[in-house]
């Protein structure tokens, strides 16, 4: 076992800390100044600017935005040169007689967008600081042993939130105790003006908090219920696994319209992202309720239990050796079933929408074309490059579906165990048992395919190996969907669209007649996609363009859909205009089988074992 976290300063290389002081007051104009003071010795050196981040699987580190780089030893500049290969390295000599060096640089917090941690994440009321974005550190130094002493200086009046242990602070400054490159690297800061923290209460004696920072007071009202949903989930998560992997754990959640909405991992903290009034409102927090718990489990299913070929940091080194994500389907597939089944258990999702949310995943995945081409394997191995793929044609391209198509596998996984021990034990005890072990601060204990197949046979003996191995390398046209009918349900589709469905619609501001006309449309008419062999793209429609009218009227979400139901009783063929480019064009769409949802019915002649696992575990 490889320890995480290294608190007392040690010497690397016979050097002290690294000193890292930021300076974060032109946060709101999206500006970082960084300073550091590190040892040297005369000779070539090295500097390298952190590129595989953990949790995002691929080479992610925002290095474009790095600038104002400049060298210091001995009171002089020191010339640096990027090498020509690796864009994340820079080399220098450092001359005879200089024993330290002063870096200095600023990061620029990129404008509104989407992305993981090097997307949008500042805006004039609120920032998160994700440190590997605001440091270099010397080649060739172990993470776990590469010691840095941080300082933060935030605008005035800010308050913040992290796991990184504090040392003291001084008006807007804050002096953290020294900490390992490792650390620092999993140990986010969101801070802002609007700002809220609030205590989700100790379990297995570690404190919890949920800290909020937000675009306006107003997003911070969150509602007793709510705060009870969240110390439900800490509760929760106790049950499943048995013992917890960090000293705290702090939920940094940022309420904001302008940031990159996501959740990234860290082992004492996540670092969660929604809309502004997400918490404030019903269809909102209705689509959200899985994320912090989904962020929450990779605390044992990422961090504490990783691939080893997801290991990047104190195992090899640095950031810079490339992750090999081949094992994505139980870091993240895992963690997808495993966040979507604690909402219901804490409260945060009702029964009926965690339903229709999986209805909504087994019909994606059970009408995507590309899964006769590219098996699910290749969406994990080929991560690094499917994270940026775009949204058209995607069902033809696939996307990183070992997200979702994790949530079936191991649904089917969690019923095939209770059938074979006739109920006795389920996924819980796997999970117990893979994950759990000594609580205590952040410990890694890596894994590879054989180990899940032996954690699995020690709770039901089965043929594991090929049971996930058919469904890894499968190229069936339809998605394992044995869990979902084993559960005791069935997909079926109705003209119905549930709360949960129009919830999803609304925050991603589109229509989605995927099912019926094989189309996504956004509010302004644009075509974000078209199914790869539905009736739209049998039209000659293809995505990227814009639906200008519907039957010789101009386009709207309720012109649309009018016009796809009253189809279902004539046999006049639906009439597009579409603009492509400078062209317009009309498609004449052949479909009368009306508008289509998707959605999970109770299966009578089986028993309801699905209502058994999303059921509370802890007595409330």
């Amino acid at each position: 076992m490889l320890a995480l976290l290294a608190i007392a300063s040690a010497p690397l290389f016979g050097q002290t800390a690294v000193k890292l002081r930021v300076d974060a007051t032109d946060a709101p104009r999206r500006l970082f100044h960084v300073q550091m003071t590190m040892t040297a010795k005369a000779g070539p050196m090295t500097l390298l600017y952190p590129e595989w981040i953990p949790g995002e699987h691929g080479p992610t580190g925002p290095i474009v935005n790095l600038v104002g780089l400049k060298v210091e030893g001995g009171g002089k500049p020191i010339a640096w040169k990027r090498d020509s290969v690796n864009m994340y390295a820079f080399h220098l000599d450092v001359p005879a007689g200089v024993t330290s060096l002063e870096v200095a640089f600023d990061f620029i917090s990129p404008p509104e967008s989407e992305g993981f941690s090097s997307g949008s994440s500042a805006t004039s009321e609120l920032a998160v600081l994700s440190w590997n974005q605001l440091l270099l550190y010397p080649q060739g130094a172990q993470a776990d042993d590469l010691q840095f002493q941080a300082t933060l200086k935030v605008p005035n009046s800010w308050r913040y939130g992290t796991a990184l242990p504090i040392a003291r602070e001084s008006g807007n400054e804050i002096e953290f105790r020294p900490a390992s490159l490792t650390t620092m690297v999993d140990s986010p800061v969101s801070t802002g003006a609007h700002y809220r923290t609030i205590d989700l209460g100790t379990d297995g004696g570690a404190p919890h908090y949920l800290h909020l920072a937000a675009d306006s007071d107003r997003a911070l009202e969150v509602s007793p219920e709510i705060v009870g949903q969240y110390e439900n989930l800490v509760k929760e998560t106790g049950a499943l696994f048995g013992s917890r992997h960090y000293r705290g754990y702090h939920f940094l959640y940022t309420l904001s319209d302008h940031v990159a909405h996501f959740g990234l991992e860290h082992h004492e903290s996540s670092d969660d992202r929604f809309a502004e009034r997400t918490l404030i409102d019903p269809d909102l927090q209705r689509i959200s309720a899985d994320l912090l718990s989904h962020e929450f489990v990779h605390s044992w299913n990422g961090k504490y239990r990783r691939p080893s070929g997801l290991i990047s940091g104190g195992h090899d080194g640095g950031y810079d050796t490339p992750m090999q994500g081949d094992l994505l389907w139980v870091y993240e597939g895992l963690t997808e079933y495993l966040g979507e089944i604690l909402a219901p258990r804490s409260g945060l999702r009702s029964a009926e929408d965690y339903r229709e949310g999986l209805a909504a995943t087994a019909a994606a995945l059970d009408t995507t074309s590309g899964r006769k081409w590219r098996p699910l394997e290749d969406t994990a191995v080929a991560a690094q490059i499917l994270y940026g793929a775009g949204s058209d044609y995607a069902d033809y391209r696939r996307g990183v579906d070992y997200y979702p198509e994790g949530t079936l596998i191991w649904l089917d996984a969690d019923t095939l165990i209770r059938q074979l021990t006739k109920d006795a034990k389920s996924l819980d005890d796997f999970c117990h048992a893979f994950h759990g072990g000594p609580s205590g601060a952040p410990a890694l204990k890596p894994y590879d395919f054989a180990d899940v197949v032996a954690a699995m046979n020690a709770v039901a003996p089965y043929d594991w190996a090929g049971f996930f191995n058919q469904r890894l390398h499968s190229t069936d046209a339809h998605a394992p969907l044995d869990g979902v009918r084993h559960s005791g349900w069935k997909l079926v589709y109705d003209a119905v669209r549930s709360d949960f469905w129009k919830a999803e619609e609304d925050d991603r501001k589109l229509a989605d007649l995927s099912y019926s006309l094989g189309l996504k449309v956004k509010d302004d008419g644009t075509i974000e996609d078209v199914v790869f062999d539905g009736p739209a793209k049998k039209a000659g429609i293809a995505p990227a363009t814009k639906l200008v009218a519907v039957n010789s009227r101009q386009y709207t979400e309720t012109v649309l859909r009018e016009a796809v139901q009253k189809a279902a009783s004539d046999s006049k063929a639906l009439e597009l205009l579409i603009k492509t480019g400078e062209y317009y064009e009309t498609h004449r769409i052949d479909y009368h089988g009306g508008e289509r949802y998707p959605h999970l019915v109770r299966d009578a002649a089986a028993p309801d074992v699905l209502s058994q696992i999303i059921a509370p575990k802890v007595k409330r």
